[in-house]
């Protein structure tokens, strides 16, 4: 495997799990009834079926990409996904306990389906029509997911750096698919510098963070000023 291949594999486990952290959770929170043996063996096929549905809805996403302008809107879709991965928090409450096994892995299964777009774009963006590529770092990343997914969940709480480090991957690689896209090339083909993946993926990096920084501020000074008005009315 040479350094590209290596590199764009590192890729795609990232994208997964820094977005999956709440897959694992409904996993956790689907399962979380049945007896230790069975819970066991409803975790594992639960993983299962998330990687043969993750790998279906991928490469069918690859293979969409290769129309003419929808990497521009792959691209602006993951834009958003990755500011809204910095600015929004998923909500897994709504996830009812099984108490079978395959109403387990059906509730995982249905789960991940509705809540798995982002991570499906990502990895079909990062993985650049490869399908192996596709297979390989769904197979491993998946797994790390499921058995991992309280340490994850308790590193990603512990350590926000490493959130905001899987959102600047995402914005770098929704940059670089955008001007990837032969739509672009038509456009700004007389601009080289336009159509240079590393210049997209820089500036991706730089909107998404920057957007996601200035959202935040306000999303806090709108609270504070919430408090401050119920302070002064209950005086």
């Amino acid at each position: 495997m040479d350094t590209t291949f290596l590199i764009a594999l590192l890729k795609i486990m990232g994208i997964n799990i820094i977005l999956s952290g709440d897959n694992a959770v409904v996993i956790a929170l689907a399962c979380r009834s049945l007896p230790p043996r069975e819970r066991k063996i409803g975790v594992m096929l639960g993983a299962g079926a998330a990687v043969v549905l993750r790998i279906i809805f991928t490469l069918a996403i690859v293979w969409v990409m290769e129309i003419p302008y929808l990497k521009l809107v792959g691209g602006a879709l993951l834009f958003w996904i990755s500011v809204k991965l910095l600015t929004d928090e998923a909500d897994e409450a709504s996830v009812q306990e099984s108490d079978t096994i395959w109403n387990a892995v059906r509730t995982v299964a249905i789960a991940d389906m509705v809540m798995s777009l982002d991570n499906v774009i990502g990895i079909a963006a990062a993985a650049n029509g490869s399908v192996t590529l596709i297979v390989l770092g769904l197979c491993l990343s998946v797994p790390l997911i499921v058995f991992g997914a309280t340490l994850i969940i308790t590193l990603l709480q512990r350590f926000p750096i490493l959130v905001w480090a899987g959102a600047g991957l995402l914005g770098w690689v929704s940059g670089s698919l955008m001007v990837s896209d032969s739509g672009w090339h038509t456009v700004f083909g007389a601009w080289p510098h336009l159509v240079d993946e590393a210049v997209g993926g820089s500036v991706g990096v730089v909107l998404v963070l920057g957007l996601s920084w200035v959202l935040r501020k306000r999303a806090a000074s709108a609270v504070a000023a919430e408090v401050a008005e119920e302070r002064k009315a209950a005086e």
